[in-house]
């Protein structure tokens, strides 16, 4: 066999198992129609995003003659997991764009418009335009803000210049830093990777995009050029401990060098200079390359309400909420659902898919006076890439007890090139299910 018909073949291979992986994880995660539920209710579905399309399709399936109201000001739907891939240079910014009613179900209403007020006392929500929208049932699933404004001296119009990169910012800013780390890597120089102290979306990603930054590097011939540092919020370096232990064993094993207890405050693009808080005082480090990350927060509409916990992350104002069931311990009508959710973990585009049947449960069950059933255990996901075409299949509970979904065939631990296939094939085609209400 030649090698171009070889390289064919493998191609085919390849592209099988993906097609073969996404059906897999499809089908084994579609719900089980239920009977129909005869309503008026009111839903109020706050957020039209991961959570709120996923549920808003589930819930138009299971309940008949519901007025299932969705309220969003963002016209476009980002596939938030595909940015690490834009900004790997792998896809193009358009992946991960589309529109946001392109998955809302003809059955529902959305207000294009953003949320201004949440009165929970007495069940309605103020819009930005003053419009007022009561409900029977609430389900907050805005997502959370990137408190850019947090870092001193950084504006978003300086991402893609000057070695300065922003992944979470967006598609297009994620194609910006693809382009500032590409140069980088075939340039040399101080490579800094930093993660907020507050709680934040997908926590593995700065530790996905440190180690692809060291693996263009390596292919370019030029890692002797490069120093790379990885500045940790805390003395950890992932939340699962055993996890946390790999990624140190790889970072000493491909030469990063890593500082504990450093919180990025502020940024000096004069100087390339990064500010840090530590135990020991202010700090500096020097970039030729940055990838900046925020602290991350609810949205100010629900910091303003009376919906985010009293006595836990009172800095971040996440909503209040039962982390089995989801629903408002204060509020019985009101649920969270994804990043905005007050739970101790569960930050994910996978967790959402594990808790929007949660909350469809409780949320129906009440509608028919009944009780739940259903209970979300911290099921979080992170396909931690570790170089292009390898990655490790992370996942856990709320106990930090890994909780793999292909035991013997994926081993979390491992770097696979079958867990890279899962990130770069099969999530997106489960994420689209998801947002169908199908997985």
């Amino acid at each position: 066999m030649s090698d171009t018909t070889h390289l064919r073949a493998s191609r085919r291979a390849f592209l099988g198992l993906a097609g073969a992986a996404a059906a897999l994880v499809t089908t084994t995660a579609a719900p089980v129609q239920a009977a129909r539920v005869k309503t008026s209710a009111r839903i109020v579905i706050l957020g039209a995003g991961a959570a709120g399309a996923a549920l808003a399709n589930r819930l138009a399936l299971r309940l008949d003659g519901a007025k299932i109201t969705l309220i969003d000001g963002r016209p476009e739907h980002w596939y938030q997991p595909g940015f690490t891939l834009i900004a790997a240079g792998l896809k193009p910014a358009r992946y991960s764009v589309t529109g946001t009613t392109d998955w809302l179900p003809k059955e529902t209403t959305l207000i294009a418009e953003y949320a201004a007020e949440i009165e929970p006392e007495a069940s309605r929500i103020i819009t930005a335009s003053g419009q007022s929208v009561p409900y029977d049932y609430l389900v907050v699933a805005t997502g959370l803000t990137l408190d850019w404004a947090a870092i001193e001296g950084f504006s978003l119009d300086m991402v893609g210049q000057n070695g300065i990169g922003a992944v979470y910012a967006g598609p297009d800013y994620a194609a910006k830093t693809w382009a500032e780390m590409d140069r980088f890597t075939s340039m040399g120089g101080q490579a800094l990777f930093t993660r907020p102290a507050t709680e934040m979306k997908c926590a593995g990603a700065p530790l996905k995009y440190t180690f692809l930054t060291d693996d263009y590097a390596r292919k370019k011939g030029n890692r002797g050029k490069v120093e790379i540092t990885y500045a940790a919020n805390n003395k950890s370096l992932f939340g699962v401990p055993i996890v946390s232990e790999k990624v140190r064993m790889l970072f000493g094993d491909r030469g990063v060098n890593v500082v504990h207890d450093h919180v990025m405050t502020a940024i000096d693009q004069s100087r390339k200079l990064a500010s840090f808080t530590t135990p020991d005082g202010p700090a500096e480090l020097p970039y030729d390359f940055i990838n900046v990350i925020p602290p991350q927060r609810a949205p100010d509409v629900i910091r303003n309400s009376t919906l985010p916990w009293a006595d836990k992350w009172t800095d971040q104002g996440w909503v209040e909420a039962d982390m089995r069931t989801l629903r408002h311990p204060r509020f019985s009508n009101v649920f969270a659902l994804g990043d905005v959710a007050g739970v101790p973990k569960g930050k994910t585009a996978a967790s959402v898919k594990w808790q929007v049947p949660v909350v469809e449960d409780h949320l129906v069950a009440q509608i028919e006076g009944k009780e739940g059933t259903a209970a979300y255990d911290g099921y979080t996901s992170c396909p931690l890439i570790t170089r292009v075409g390898r990655a490790m299949l992370v996942e856990f509970d709320y106990n930090n007890n890994l909780v793999p979904s292909f035991p013997g065939i994926i081993a979390p631990l491992e770097e696979l090139w079958i867990s890279w296939l899962m990130k770069e094939v099969a999530l997106k085609a489960t994420y689209n299910a998801m947002l169908r209400g199908k997985a």
